[in-house]
């Protein structure tokens, strides 16, 4: 499989490191000299040259790819890229649709127009992909609880939560995992395991926890979060039913964030300094809810933050357009009281030093958006395709069995999984053909549809895939 990525910058790096890691064929397209040279680092061909370049693009191996993605700043260079690559593409003689095409977005109306199915119609790109609402989903999910390091959503209420192994889990620290096991009723799957010092793995039977591993746990839906929270060694207190939450810009991101907690019956404040801004989101589809109030006034004046009661929220979250801005002020709402604070970034790099600030959650939107990108190029599997942030090297891919295959109607247990995954969920259709998931008990036994939630080093995805196939 050939990829040609058009972009250079954080997401077309991200992108290039985790396809590589599963030996697939990459080119990376971009103007910038800067960045060129900055991606050299990457086992990957990175040409230096115009997205909008027909030999470029010929160079890079057009009529050969398999996948063309646009991740340029801009989304009109990015519609215009994808489809100059499919034209191109068919002047050998291929069909103009065989080449799967993914272009990231800022605008909301084009992701709309994307899954309305019209976006391919009029630019021939197959999918647009925007972060900003896979990122509030993490974000929510992660405030809940402040000692999990990462929250990934895998849909139908299956979750893989990233958090430290404490020497005060005492059913599980010191004791290999068939031990544990055997100790805990309803023992939640640990998917995968990193120990300072040592690579990542995908833990056995016979694997011994130890205090201070880094540990990625299957969760099924938020109310087993304090479950699994106790048996790791963690205190935590309990998390409102609606909590009472502060936005901090009026921004797009910022609008979002307050919808998505509005709808969960939440009473939202929000705190924008543009009066514009603030005026906008008040005479909005939602600004006359009873549960929003809008206030117009500085994110740094503690004399109003008093005032409209933040030491009372609580949840502040910061969306700003400015990462450092956004940073300051969770610090700021943290030093007034706010029990739970958190943050949508743009840069990577500040995610894992905000935790050190005491900052509960954080989310990369441009981490969220290559997730979402590989779940496209992907889309041979089913269901979300996940890279583990704490524990480098090991990934999340769906496999369905259809129906008539023999292994229906067999265990887990006897179909025999290879030892280098790990099955972390099952989701099975129910009579309404919604999925719902299940505990991948060894003792489960397989129907037509299942969809079976694997975490792998990326290495060995084409290796699973041939496998389940045969």
């Amino acid at each position: 499989m050939l990829i040609i990525i058009a972009g250079a910058g954080r997401i077309g790096v991200g992108l290039a490191k985790n396809l590589r890691s599963e030996n697939r064929d990459v080119v990376l397209l971009d103007n910038s000299a800067a960045a060129v040279k900055s991606a050299q680092s990457i086992d990957a061909l990175v040409l230096h040259g115009d997205v909008m370049d027909r030999a470029k693009l010929k160079m890079a191996g057009i009529h050969q790819a398999n996948v063309f993605i646009a991740a340029t700043g801009s989304d009109e260079r990015n519609l215009l890229a994808c489809a100059m690559a499919r034209h191109e593409y068919s002047q050998n003689g291929n069909s103009i649709w065989d080449l799967l095409t993914i272009c990231q977005v800022s605008d909301p109306d084009l992701v709309q127009e994307s899954q309305d199915g019209l976006l391919r119609e009029w630019s021939g790109v197959d999918y647009a992909v925007m972060p900003i609402e896979g990122s509030i989903r993490r974000l929510k999910t992660g405030l809940r609880v402040t000692c999990f390091d990462q929250v990934i959503p895998f849909g139908h209420q299956a979750y893989i939560v990233e958090l430290v192994l404490t020497k005060d889990a005492r059913d599980l620290a010191f004791s290999t995992l068939s031990e544990a096991e055997s100790r805990v009723g309803g023992m939640p799957t640990i998917v995968g395991l990193k120990r300072r010092g040592q690579p990542s793995i995908i833990p056995t039977d016979e694997t011994q926890l130890q205090p201070k591993d880094q540990v990625a746990v299957a969760a099924i839906g938020i109310r087993s979060f304090p479950r699994i929270v106790r048996l790791l060694g963690h205190d935590e207190d309990d998390f409102p039913e609606c909590p009472r939450v502060a936005v901090f810009g009026a921004n797009h991101v910022g609008s979002k964030l307050a919808e998505a907690y509005i709808s969960d019956g939440c009473e939202v404040t929000v705190i924008e300094p543009d009066l514009a801004i603030a005026n906008a989101l008040a005479g909005s589809e939602i600004g006359g809810h009873a549960n929003l109030e809008v206030i117009n006034g500085d994110h740094h004046d503690r004399e109003l933050l008093r005032e409209v009661e933040l030491p009372h929220h609580d949840i502040a979250v910061a969306a700003l357009d400015d990462d450092h801005a956004s940073i300051a002020v969770a610090l700021m709402a943290q030093s007034l009281g706010v029990p739970r604070t958190g943050l949508i970034l743009k840069d990577a790099d500040l995610v894992s030093v905000v935790k050190g600030m005491g900052i509960t959650f954080a989310v990369n939107e441009k981490r969220v958006c290559v997730d979402m990108i590989l779940t496209k190029i992907h889309d041979v599997l089913s269901g979300s395709y996940g890279v583990l942030e704490t524990i480098p090297g090991l990934v999340g891919i769906g496999l369905t069995i259809p129906s008539g295959d023999d292994r229906i109607g067999s265990s887990l247990e006897e179909i025999k999984m290879p030892s280098y995954c790990k099955v972390a969920f099952i989701q099975r259709l129910d009579p309404d053909g919604a999925r719902v998931t299940l505990a991948a008990n060894a003792d489960r036994v397989m129907q037509g549809g299942d969809r079976l939630l694997c975490f792998l080093p990326p290495e060995r995805v084409d290796d699973l895939k041939r496998k389940f196939v045969e």
